[in-house]
């Protein structure tokens, strides 16, 4: 990866450079509060739990588990196929 692409991509996450070691020695302390203001939007405690996404998590894991879903793809496959094939014979072979 290039690094303006790197850069272009962690824009967001970064903090923009306010504190400058400059001005930080310099003792003013009210050009800092576009700092702490960033800071203190920042969320506080523990991250929330993730909620597992996809198709295993909605359909296969939690209290509204089912098969379902892979009984009627398993269905689906079988009468596409069937169709399929049904329809090849009739062709190759008129009755």
């Amino acid at each position: 990866m290039h690094a303006s692409l790197v850069r272009r991509q962690l824009g967001g996450i970064v903090p923009p450079k306010i504190a400058t070691p400059s001005l930080l020695t310099s003792g003013s302390a009210s050009s800092l509060t576009p700092l702490v203001n960033f800071y203190s939007k920042l969320p506080k405690g523990p991250a929330s739990a993730v909620s597992g996404g996809g198709i295993k998590a909605r359909y296969f894991s939690g209290k509204n588990a089912s098969a379902a879903p892979l009984v009627w793809t398993i269905l689906g496959l079988f009468t596409f196929g069937y169709t399929i094939d049904y329809q090849k014979h009739h062709k190759n072979h008129p009755h």
